[in-house]
């Protein structure tokens, strides 16, 4: 999937339109997290340092796409984007595709930034249609794709602009390219042992992602409300756990499956349960085997965490995707923190470490390992897609390296 970077398009005086991913929280019309505002620095500053016009554009919310929307207007993105760059940043209109923006697209002077409204303001851009991309397409010499969060998507932006550029340069900026090198590249081919952790509410959610897994890791690491539709599959007593009925027979599949095969399927064999999903309330025990009624799984137990520990350690390529219980309430955290503990002693000892985005890497930056770890996905729905083996139309679409 190596695809040309940004850093080889030749953009001196040229308009460079860079797809990003300013989707960013707002609250009263703050931002109030601007990760992915500086996680799209590095390109921005490569197009403008090197003589070239950047024109940003992206979606910001669920917009109902019928026109201008005061709240989830970019204007707050544009400025905050104008202080990390120490430059002005222009924002010309309520539209992305009118006359204003063309004329304020025209008098870019070379190192200049502009910000398009939000795209999603047009129906248009969710539809992929080709007359908006080709509208948008119009207002530049070359095209770059950063925004990895929306890759596996096939909106106008995505997927139609590119397509409408014709000969013009194609290129993925730096935040895409590597996250095509470790959740593709080194998946590809991983250092073993290759150890996968899966986590989250549903089992629905990662089975794709399982069953491509399964071909290539050594141990996958099963927690979350998921475990629970697994450990049923097995037979055993699993209280008022979340289970997901209509997929406890694809879950038994999955194990059998792996037991004919070289990959070894863990599950967790005790459990940090309550009478509550409430984080301060409810009487709270560990169940080993089978979980008493009236108790709900929300943890995975003290027994599991030494054992899922102890098999990410010895790793040499880990990738992780949804946390083990309930990290947000402070009787459940313990299961999903010494993952990242753990991810974290695996990276010192060389392994390559990987965490697919979302909740995973919402825990990892909580518990202070973000940082310390090989590559964090800025893209839930999008490395989740890419763990499931699924190709991307978007990234397909741009120029081979």
């Amino acid at each position: 999937m190596a695809k040309r970077s940004v850093a080889s398009v030749e953009v001196s005086g040229k308009r460079v339109l860079i797809r990003v991913d300013f989707n960013v929280p707002l609250k009263d019309g703050a931002i109030t997290d601007d990760r992915r505002i500086r996680a799209a620095l590095p390109t921005i500053k490569s197009v403008i340092e090197r003589g070239g016009r950047a024109i940003c554009m992206s979606h910001l919310g669920r917009p109902e796409g019928t026109g201008h929307e005061a709240s989830l207007s970019l204007k707050p993105v544009a400025e905050r984007l104008s202080e990390l760059l120490n430059k002005p940043v222009s924002f010309p209109s309520t539209d992305c595709t009118d006359d204003a923006t063309k004329t304020a697209v025209d008098a870019m002077g070379d190192g200049d930034v502009l910000v398009l409204e939000n795209l999603r303001f047009h129906k248009a851009e969710k539809k992929g249609d080709a007359d908006f991309a080709s509208k948008i397409a119009g207002l530049s010499d070359a095209y770059v794709n950063d925004a990895f969060g929306t890759c596996h998507r096939e909106d106008a932006s995505m997927l139609a602009v590119p397509r409408a550029m014709g000969d013009a340069p194609k290129a993925v900026g730096f935040l895409v390219e590597k996250e095509i090198k470790y959740l593709d590249e080194k998946l590809a081919e991983p250092a073993r042992p290759f150890v996968v952790i899966l986590g989250g509410a549903k089992v629905s959610d990662k089975l794709p992602a399982i069953t491509n897994l399964m071909k290539t890791a050594d141990h996958i690491l099963i927690g979350g409300a998921m475990a629970y539709t697994f450990i049923k599959a097995l037979g055993h007593e699993v209280g008022d756990s979340r289970v997901e009925e209509d997929q406890v027979a694809a879950a038994k599949q999955m194990i059998d499956h792996a037991a004919n095969h070289h990959v070894e399927l863990h599950l967790p064999t005790d459990h940090i349960c309550s009478t509550e999903f409430l984080e301060n309330a409810g009487d709270i025990e560990v169940f080993e085997d089978h979980i008493k009624a009236g108790y709900m799984g929300l943890d995975i137990g003290p027994k599991t965490q030494l054992h899922y520990g102890k098999v990410i350690r010895e790793a040499k390529t880990v990738v992780w995707n949804g946390p083990m219980g309930v990290f947000e309430w402070r009787p459940f955290r313990v299961g999903t923190k010494m993952i990242a503990d753990a991810m974290v002693e695996a990276t010192d000892a060389g392994a390559v470490t990987i965490v697919g985005g979302g909740d995973s890497a919402a825990a990892a930056e909580e518990f202070g390992a973000a940082d310390k770890l090989s590559h964090v996905s800025t893209g839930g729905g999008a490395s989740l897609a890419m763990l499931e083996g699924k190709a991307f139309a978007a990234v397909d679409a741009l120029d081979d390296a």
